[in-house]
């Protein structure tokens, strides 16, 4: 039953997302969700437990920021149950994708979702964002549920590229997150986030470097 409710949730979800993915790529979503309810039971990936919320909450979800999105190597930080880094990697597979976290359950979970889905463009690093050292920043770099903006580019700030950005994935507008940002970062554009089937708001905040005018 859970496989059908699922498998029409997502057809009837991506259709009103104005999304055309092939069958393979709609398996692939679902067998992530699949491996995600598995181990959540002794993982604690999620708080997200009603079967009837899942597809809507987590995928539908990580794919509403698929039109922003434009680097080649994505790094996504507190990869966590690997929402969005997973539903991304699956739905743009010539893109490259890391996630990293720093609780070792979860990179455990994650390894083993590019193990059974085949996932070779993506990397699972276990560590804090303050100790990776890439071999080149990012472009972009996602979170969702992370932490709030003065943390995310305190801690993250590093790993982006000088004319980078954060794809920061919030509920509603965090006023006081945008009002907290050190000197030097601004809130370059936000997005509301419109998730068939969610309640509650959702916004995409693009954090970047402050422009120095004159």
């Amino acid at each position: 039953m859970t496989k059908s409710l699922w498998h029409g949730q997502l057809r009837d979800g991506l259709a009103a997302m104005g999304l055309s993915l092939d069958e393979d790529r709609q398996q692939k979503l679902l067998a992530f969700l699949g491996l995600l309810k598995k181990w959540n039971r002794a993982y604690n990936l999620t708080a997200v437990r009603d079967e009837r919320e899942m597809v809507s909450r987590q995928l539908l979800d990580s794919l509403s920021i698929l039109p922003w999105v434009t680097t080649e190597h994505l790094l996504d930080v507190g990869a966590g149950g690997g929402l969005p880094g997973i539903p991304l990697a699956i739905v743009l597979p010539e893109k490259r994708f890391t996630l990293l976290d720093s609780n070792g359950k979860k990179t455990r979970f994650l390894n083993q979702c590019v193990l059974e889905l085949g996932l070779d463009n993506v990397e699972v690093i276990h560590g804090r964002a303050e100790d990776c050292s890439p071999l080149e920043p990012f472009a972009q770099i996602s979170s969702r549920a992370f932490t709030a903006l003065e943390n995310l580019v305190n801690w993250c700030g590093d790993l982006l590229a000088n004319e980078g950005e954060f794809l920061a994935m919030k509920g509603q507008f965090p006023d006081d997150e945008v009002a907290a940002l050190p000197a030097g970062w601004q809130v370059k554009s936000s997005h509301p986030l419109d998730v068939p089937g969610a309640d509650g708001e959702r916004h995409l905040l693009v954090v970047a470097r402050a422009t120095i005018s004159g």
